[in-house]
């Protein structure tokens, strides 16, 4: 199935529902469903009628897939006392590339050219300040985070050698290591502070990018107009990835650093019961299980899987035909959707470029993957786990615009 424009839409960005006039089978289901699409700002979503990959069978009769293999637990998650480490937060140090100056032409589109040339570099000064703020933050977060796991190492030892309920020295300790959590705590909150500041750089960059693009068709230009411009273009574009770059680190180290907190304010609570009873209990039991999933889904979401879409119907479709495209409620309602349905599921995320000439075809491959880590963050901020999220690329030449499918299954 999929979504069709209606041809008498009004104003763009209204919400269109269309039938579909022909019904579909699933499984041995004898009477057809119809199925509705939605078209919000070039991004589609399939109704909650029609779920082909949530039902377990596959809708050509294929036979199904063989049942996963059970994998046995590795000595970590076979220990009955495990250490839980902080998880490690990204080491990259953002460094722009610079703004290459340029000579006054004289003419309305030299102008221009400089104008942009000093947008730039006021941008590319401030990601500098906010590479600059997130080091010293990084740095401010290990050492909170060493202290803290100094403070609980002590009162575990204390309490594994035995000692009395409810010791006064082991209560001073016990507070001093929640006083430095609520300090990790804080870490996290500046992350997410300068993760805002960055976003801010990202539309800015994005929007520079497009002026500079649309530049090369105003009149009265020389060839020295366009060769300054061709330098400020690349140049942008190189500050566009890297904004993206550390906004994707920002995101996985606040991911990171709030379900870890979470987990550790669980663990001090039965540290505390432990305290009182004059001995060591162990680490939440909850929080086991969350742990060592938590500890893989992140390496999940930095290589892309292969993915076959054949024969399947996208969940959504997000059509990225213009600069901010208001996909994030579209998207986060059909994925509720399909949890609720099933609370497994899984989900893949396809970049798809659009065609063209093979300079851009090469341009549109790097921006639809672009475009599906933006997807993906988006994913990431509404809470759905990276382990559950696979991402490969694709290709349509018939497609106008790069696209971002997201099945689910």
């Amino acid at each position: 199935m999929t979504s069709h424009d209606n041809s008498n839409a009004g104003q763009r960005g209204m919400a269109h529902f269309v039938r579909n006039p022909a019904p579909r089978r699933l499984g041995m289901a004898a009477a057809g469903v119809w199925a509705a699409g939605l078209l919000l700002s070039g991004c589609s979503y399939v109704s909650d009628e029609l779920w082909p990959s949530l039902t377990g069978e596959d809708p050509a009769g294929s036979p199904p897939a063989p049942m996963a293999q059970q994998i046995p637990a590795s000595p970590a998650e076979a220990n009955p006392q495990p250490t839980l480490s902080p998880p490690t937060m990204g080491s990259t140090n953002f460094v722009v590339p610079g703004v290459t100056p340029g000579q006054a032409t004289g003419t309305f589109v030299g102008q221009k050219v400089q104008q942009m040339r000093g947008e730039l570099a006021q941008l590319q000064q401030q990601v500098t300040q906010r590479n600059q703020a997130l080091q010293n933050v990084r740095n401010q977060a290990t050492q909170n985070s060493q202290r803290y796991h100094g403070l609980v190492a002590a009162v575990s030892t204390r309490l594994q050698m035995g000692t009395t309920p409810g010791n006064p020295i082991l209560i001073s300790q016990w507070n001093q290591a929640q006083t430095q959590l609520d300090q990790m705590a804080a870490d996290v909150n500046q992350l997410s502070s300068l993760g805002n500041q960055v976003a801010a750089d990202s539309a800015m960059a994005t929007y520079l990018l497009q002026s500079i693009k649309s530049t090369y068709s105003l009149s009265g230009a020389i060839d020295e107009d366009h060769r300054q411009l061709a330098v400020l273009e690349d140049e942008t574009a190189k500050t566009v990835v890297l904004i993206d770059r550390l906004l994707g680190e920002l995101s996985q180290d606040v991911a990171r650093q709030t379900n870890y907190i979470g987990s550790e304010r669980t663990n001090l609570t039965t540290l505390s019961a432990a305290i009182k009873q004059g001995e060591l209990l162990g680490p939440a039991l909850g929080n086991r299980a969350t742990y060592f999933a938590g500890a893989q889904q992140f390496a999940a979401a930095d290589t892309a899987m292969p993915v076959s879409t054949d024969g399947r119907t996208p969940l959504v479709v997000i059509r990225f035909d213009r600069a901010d495209v208001p996909y994030q409620q579209a998207l986060y309602n059909a994925v509720s959707q399909a949890l609720a349905r099933k609370p497994n599921a899984m989900f893949d995320v396809v970049a798809v470029a659009a065609g063209g000439s093979q300079a851009q075809a090469a341009s549109n491959q790097n921006q639809a993957r672009r475009n599906a880590d933006r997807v993906l963050r988006s994913l990431a901020d509404m809470g759905l786990p990276a382990s559950r999220v696979n991402v490969a690329a694709a290709s349509n030449a018939q497609s106008a615009a790069n696209e971002v499918h997201v099945f689910v299954r």
